[in-house]
């Protein structure tokens, strides 16, 4: 499975260097290219949060630094930071970035920052597997959620709602953050806004999921991942 990469930097022929790498990286895809801190704020707050796992961001911007976006953020990311001065270590490595890279580096040295992502990410992969519940703030309470309960999830502007067979929760939370939470061998998103349980699916129709009488739309960029999920005959 690749992961989606971001890469912000004010300083275009920093962002081509990354492009380059990325390319040159199997489990790597470019997904958004931003030269400042306010763009890449705009597009991660944004409701329908997008499928980001590592940001390479740049940290001497300016209006927007890459340390005050990285402090702005509500989802946890695999962030990379990069600049050209080595007095900025402490500071980033104290909002617990994967890496820090310095410009000039070299493909080694990206390649080494993207694979201890990539290995941050399987272990948090594996470890939701061994996972049977979930405690959610609830409005005044902590809430358990079994897991094997649980419906699906959709977005809800900076909330998620979780349907499950005894009720709903409102979560203040992002669909990433929670999608990282959850067993890839029974969850997956099928839309920006929705996570399913494809234990709870009761079939398919006209592009839609069905679960609990509830259609359910599969997006596009979805669709070649959610069916090849399905024993089909």
């Amino acid at each position: 499975m690749k992961l989606n990469c971001m890469v912000v930097d004010d300083d275009e022929l920093s962002r081509l260097m990354i492009r380059k790498y990325v390319e040159k990286t199997d489990f790597l895809e470019l997904t958004h290219e931003l030269s400042s801190g306010i763009e890449a704020s705009n597009v991660l707050t944004q409701h329908d949060n997008p499928d980001v796992d590592i940001i390479f961001l740049d940290i001497e911007m300016p209006e927007m630094t890459g340390i005050e976006l990285l402090e702005s953020l509500t989802s946890d990311y695999q962030v990379i930071m990069i600049t050209s001065a080595e007095k900025y270590a402490v500071s980033a490595f104290e909002k617990n970035v994967t890496d820090f890279l310095v410009k000039p580096f070299s493909y080694g040295r990206f390649l080494k920052a993207a694979v201890k992502a990539n290995e941050t990410l399987e272990h948090i992969r594996k470890k939701a597997e061994n996972f049977t519940e979930l405690y959610v703030k609830s409005d005044s309470r902590i809430q358990k959620i079994v897991l094997n309960e649980i419906l699906f999830i959709e977005a809800m502007a900076d909330y998620v709602i979780f349907n499950t067979t005894k009720g709903k929760h409102i979560v203040h939370h992002t669909m990433k953050g929670i999608e990282k939470k959850l067993p890839e061998s029974i969850f997956g998103r099928v839309h920006r806004s929705y996570i399913v349980n494809f234990d709870k699916i009761a079939y398919f129709e006209d592009m839609n999921c069905v679960i609990n009488e509830k259609y359910i739309p599969v997006g596009v960029s979805y669709r070649e991942r959610v069916f090849s999920r399905l024993n089909m005959l």
